[in-house]
């Protein structure tokens, strides 16, 4: 497992290589030529990001513009924060809706969605943890997050009770207004936290407590960012699953909060490039 660092100043150096397949005439066709189906080495993977607890797809959005450019199809599907049973069963409704090979990469939350959703999906080739859970099988995030100190999270949580159109009720976590940046986004700006904070998507209290069911990581191939300065799920937590998962590559971006695809969507979109170019 390589681990490599960057700062701001520091970039990856991309090698990139490309092939030209050029094919003689061997006779005059009178009729149209027939075109040569695409083979599957040449077919560019969906990129599929899934966002964690307190967020929506649109926080992938400087990650995916950077991919769409590059000319990967991207989805970044709305996770619906029920629980780890029925939001991995929904995601892996998603990848199943995609043709051809997918990287699957997820942040906090949606990495332990990801490690269950991609279970026995031989269209995934990678799979791609930005500072995230990463449980094994039968494990619980909250067993996850006991393992090391540091995380502000507890504190910040503001429970909300709810009750469903059957009679059933259950509690909503939000994160409190004066916790949000610090626990979960401190080196984004004021101006952009305090938007982020109003439109949090609330985490089913339930799912903490739901063991993960398959970990697809022990059969795919993982990819890993750490953020260092992460105060909701602590950095050492984070180099631990990635070591105990045998990540291929590891890079560890210094400073950064918990929301490191949103800070450093350069580096973030580096990792997940670099994952498929080791899984062509």
């Amino acid at each position: 497992m390589s681990i490599t660092r960057f700062t701001r100043r520091r970039k990856f150096a991309v090698a990139s290589g490309a092939t030209v397949l050029g094919a003689a005439i061997l006779a005059p066709v009178a009729s149209a030529t027939q075109e040569t189906p695409p083979s599957a080495s040449t077919i560019k993977p969906t990129i599929v990001l899934v966002h964690g607890a307190w967020a929506d797809g649109s926080g992938w959005n400087g990650v995916a513009e950077r991919l769409q450019d590059n000319g990967s199809p991207v989805v970044a599907p709305a996770n619906p924060l029920r629980g780890v049973a029925h939001d991995s069963s929904y995601i892996s409704s998603v990848l199943k809706s995609i043709k051809g090979p997918i990287i699957l990469a997820g942040h906090s939350y949606g990495g332990t969605v990801i490690t269950n959703a991609a279970a026995g999906n031989p269209n995934v080739k990678a799979l791609v943890y930005i500072a995230a859970f990463v449980p094994d099988k039968g494990e619980l995030q909250s067993d996850l997050l006991n393992k090391f100190p540091g995380s502000e999270i507890p504190a910040a949580i503001d429970p909300v009770p709810y009750s469903t159109a059957d009679g059933t009720t259950g509690t909503d976590l939000y994160l409190k207004p004066d916790k949000f940046r610090s626990a979960f986004a401190d080196d984004l700006p004021q101006s952009t936290t305090r938007l982020m904070q109003a439109a949090q998507r609330p985490f089913t209290a339930a799912g903490f407590e739901e063991p993960t069911t398959a970990a697809a990581w022990h059969d795919i191939p993982s990819f890993g960012l750490v953020a260092g300065a992460d105060k909701a799920i602590p950095p050492a937590l984070q180099r631990y699953e990635y070591q105990r998962a045998g990540t291929k590559s590891v890079v560890e971006v210094p400073g950064a909060s918990h929301v490191a695809f949103i800070s450093h969507p350069g580096i973030t979109t580096k990792l997940i490039q670099r994952a498929n170019a080791a899984t062509r």
